[in-house]
C-alpha cells in the first residue's frame, strides 16, 4: 500500500467526525507492530449521518472521484456489509466494513483513541484485533495473531490486559 495519502485520509475522517474503528495493519501500526499492507481497513457506524461523513471525507482526499457518492448505508447495513473503495490512481484500496458475519460489528468493538503521526485515531484495541486475527485461514492474520499476543496483551481472557501504547 502506497502510505502517502494515509495521513491525509485520516485527518479528513477526524475533520469529519466520522465513527470508525481502525482495524488490520494499519491499526496494528498504531499500536507499534508494523507490517506491510496493501489497503486501509475500518469498521463504520452503519447510519445515513456518518455514511454521508465518510463520504465528505473521501472527497476531501480524492475530489475528482465520483465513485465515492456509490458508498451507500443501504450496502453497509445490508447483508454483506463490505466495501472496498479503490483510489483514483489505484495506489491502494481502502475496505469499509460495519459488521463480519456475526463476530464482529461496528456497535461491539472496544477501540482506544490515540494519536497516529500527530491525528486522532479510533484503533481496535489488541484484545479485539487478536481475536480477529487468531483463528483466521490467512497466515499473515495469523501470524499477526501471534505478535499481538507476544508484544501487547499480557492476558487475552483477563480483564484489563493491554500494555500501554508507546507514545
Amino acid at each position: 500500500m502506497s502510505l502517502e495519502k494515509l495521513p491525509e485520509i485520516l485527518q479528513a475522517l477526524a475533520d469529519e467526525g466520522v465513527d470508525y474503528v481502525l482495524i488490520g495493519a494499519v491499526a496494528m501500526m498504531a499500536h507499534g507492530l508494523v507490517r506491510g499492507t496493501e489497503d486501509l481497513d475500518f469498521f463504520v457506524r452503519p447510519d445515513a449521518k456518518n455514511i454521508a461523513r465518510l463520504r465528505a471525507a473521501l472527497r476531501r482526499v480524492f475530489p475528482e472521484d465520483a465513485t465515492i457518492d456509490e458508498i451507500s448505508e443501504k450496502d453497509l447495513a445490508g447483508e454483506y456489509p463490505a466495501i472496498r473503495y479503490n483510489t483514483p490512481d489505484g495506489s491502494f484500496g481502502i475496505i469499509i466494513l460495519s459488521r463480519l458475519g456475526d463476530a464482529f460489528s461496528y456497535e461491539g468493538l472496544e477501540y482506544q483513541q490515540c494519536v497516529f503521526n500527530g491525528i486522532p485515531v479510533r484503533v481496535a484495541t489488541p484484545r479485539i484485533l487478536y481475536r480477529m486475527k487468531k483463528n483466521t485461514v490467512r497466515w499473515k492474520d495469523r501470524i499477526d495473531g501471534q505478535k499481538i499476543k507476544e508484544r501487547l496483551v499480557w492476558r487475552i481472557d483477563g480483564a484489563s490486559s493491554e500494555v500501554p501504547l508507546p507514545r
